[in-house]
C-alpha cells in the first residue's frame, strides 16, 4: 500500500462493526503509534494496531473465543487492507 487513505482507520472498523454487529457500546482505538518498529507496523503510525471495546446482543452469552470470532469475521476486510493486530474487549451490558 502506498497511500494512507488505504489503510483501516477507528472509523471504518466502527463503522464496519455497527454494521456487522448492532453494539450497544463501541471503542476504537488506533494504538498503531505505541507499535512503531514492531511487526506489522507501516511505518505511518496508523492504521495496524487497534484495540476495540465493545458490547453487543449479538456477543452476549458467547464464550471469549466464538465471540472474538464474530468480531474478527466482520473485520476480514480491514484485515485485507492492512490491519495486523487487535485487541478485543467484550464488555457486558
Amino acid at each position: 500500500m502506498t497511500t494512507t487513505d488505504a489503510w483501516p482507520t477507528a472509523d471504518s472498523i466502527a463503522q464496519a462493526l455497527r454494521v456487522a454487529l448492532s453494539p450497544t457500546r463501541l471503542e476504537v482505538i488506533d494504538e498503531s503509534a505505541a507499535h512503531a518498529g514492531h511487526a506489522g507496523a507501516n511505518g505511518l503510525g496508523h492504521g495496524t494496531h487497534f484495540r476495540v471495546r465493545i458490547a453487543a446482543p449479538a456477543l452476549a452469552g458467547l464464550n471469549r473465543l466464538a465471540a472474538h470470532r464474530l468480531v474478527y469475521d466482520a473485520l476480514r476486510p480491514a484485515f485485507a487492507a492492512g490491519l495486523h493486530a487487535l485487541a478485543v474487549e467484550v464488555l457486558r451490558d
